[in-house]
């Protein structure tokens, strides 16, 4: 009996330390309408109308876009083993992005449409994350959670500074910068 007990120890901690297998990749399933949000893909860029918003007359915008990342997650286990599937998405929410009317130039669609490559670049950057993380049955909830919150943090950031530094993107020299920075970050994602 005092064997037994070490024993039956050793075998619960194990199985809730048990490696998970795990499955990421892309989804355009979520509970988003299709009439609401745009998924993002490589060959689809954003084009005035899918901005269907209403603007607020007090902002000084010309346009908003809103986009961002999320996931979806399950588990599945048989027996001892596991498997981890993690399905991410980036959007572009339609209802929620608006211009006014007087602002849809070319020039200003551009410095939206990098809004949501941010968003994209961000959501490869989670992805590359949960590919190297190393999920348990015991961590997985806490660890995607981290680095979900991780990726959102750097997106709002990244967002932050592009428009900090192209004021908006009416610093024509910077937002040809940032054009510039962003088109060779997005080739690191899109095969």
């Amino acid at each position: 009996m005092q064997f037994l007990l070490p024993f039956l120890f050793l075998f619960l901690f194990s199985e809730v330390n048990a490696q998970l297998k795990t499955n990421i990749y892309w989804t355009q399933q979520t509970s988003y309408l299709e009439t609401e949000v745009i998924y993002y893909g490589q060959h689809r860029h954003l084009l005035w109308k899918d901005f269907l918003g209403k603007p607020p007359a007090e902002s000084p915008a010309a346009a908003i876009t809103a986009s961002g990342f999320g996931y979806k997650a399950d588990i599945k286990r048989v027996e001892n083993e596991g498997q981890l599937n993690v399905a991410v998405y980036c959007f572009f929410n339609k209802l929620k992005s608006w211009v006014k009317t007087d602002k849809n130039t070319t020039y200003i669609l551009n410095h939206e449409q990098h809004h949501f490559d941010i968003s994209f670049i961000a959501a490869n950057i989670f992805m590359n994350k949960l590919k190297t993380a190393s999920f348990t049955f015991d961590n997985y909830n806490t660890t995607l959670s981290t680095l979900y919150t991780e990726s959102m943090h750097y997106m709002n950031k990244l967002q932050k500074d592009y428009d900090g530094q192209t004021k908006n993107g009416q610093l024509r020299e910077e937002q040809t910068k940032w054009d510039t920075n962003l088109t060779e970050r997005l080739q690191e994602f899109i095969k």
